[in-house]
């Protein structure tokens, strides 16, 4: 699937509640695909799958508000940055910009915000995909489970971030491109693939007005749903993508995922981290495709 042949990726901005939010599209044909980013990260981390799913399929890619090129709005009223949040942004973008019900696609916490979505409007989803779903382990209800010293201090650092002067330069500590990099090699389990392009895609959004703001506001967010609490909820059919090699959300813990009577299949790949879109591409692109196509 070479990306010479691949369709033309078009970028664009949408206002969503009076804020402009920036998402990316490609394709004209079949069925449509919307793909959900994870934390930190935005529709670029993407890019290596809209320009050769749109072959098949009309995809697109969106910014969460908060993240990427959208608007990042000082987190309080009107604006929380919440999965519930994130949900109603998803099915208002099926509904106004898409146009129909989608396949939603999402990695790492973009998964739950797809939950969420599907179970707040099932009408605008046909079925979800979820490359290594954020386990939330750092949410107060599953604290409990984690070794004490990975746990217990959580609360604390937290309440720490919550003094601005002190959060912000925390903030500013972390994004540099080096730390980055880190990172990234720490989470993909193929490590070529982090490159200066990726370090530079995920640096920019930090250098905007209010992102130091919304990266603390989600490091202190412990509340709000998890996995366990949207599958049974859930009314469309369901797939899981999992590396076996990340190291953030263990595949041991997600395989009890694929019980839940609306899971499909649980799809492990070998060696691969925590961004399987980015690491393997070659991998993730036909399953992902021939899942729509299901669909």
């Amino acid at each position: 699937m070479s990306a010479v042949t691949a369709e033309p990726v078009i970028d664009c901005t949408w206002p969503w509640q009076g804020f402009p939010i920036r998402y990316q599209k490609a394709g004209t044909t079949g069925a449509p695909m919307l793909l959900i980013h994870g934390f930190g990260a935005s529709s670029d981390h993407w890019r290596k799958n809209l320009p050769v799913l749109a072959e098949t399929n009309q995809v697109y890619a969106i910014d969460l508000i908060g993240f990427g090129k959208s608007v990042k709005p000082s987190p309080g009223d009107p604006i929380a940055y919440t999965f519930e949040t994130w949900g109603q942004l998803v099915v208002d973008f099926c509904r106004d910009v898409i146009g129909a019900p989608a396949c939603l696609v999402g990695n790492s916490i973009g998964c739950i915000v797809a939950l969420q979505a599907a179970v707040m409007e099932p009408e605008q989803v046909r079925a979800i995909a979820m490359l290594d779903c954020s386990l939330r382990l750092l949410h107060d209800r599953k604290r409990s489970t984690l070794p004490w010293y990975r746990g217990a201090p959580t609360p604390l650092f937290q309440a720490l971030l919550g003094i601005r002067p002190l959060g912000h330069f925390f903030f500013s500590r972390l994004a540099r491109p080096n730390f980055i990099r880190n990172v990234l090699k720490q989470a993909y389990g193929r490590k070529a693939a982090v490159t200066d392009e990726l370090v530079n895609l995920l640096i920019e959004p930090s250098k905007d007005e209010g992102a130091a703001d919304v990266f603390l506001a989600f490091v202190r967010y412990s509340q709000g749903p998890i996995a366990e609490d949207l599958l049974p909820q859930l009314q469309c059919p369901a797939l899981f993508i999992w590396g076996d090699a990340d190291p953030w959300e263990p595949v041991e813990l997600g395989r009890a995922y694929a019980s839940y009577p609306t899971v499909e299949d649980f799809i492990v790949l070998d060696g691969i981290g925590h961004c399987p879109q980015d690491e393997a591409p070659e991998l993730v692109n036909p399953l992902l495709r021939d899942w729509a196509a299901k669909h």
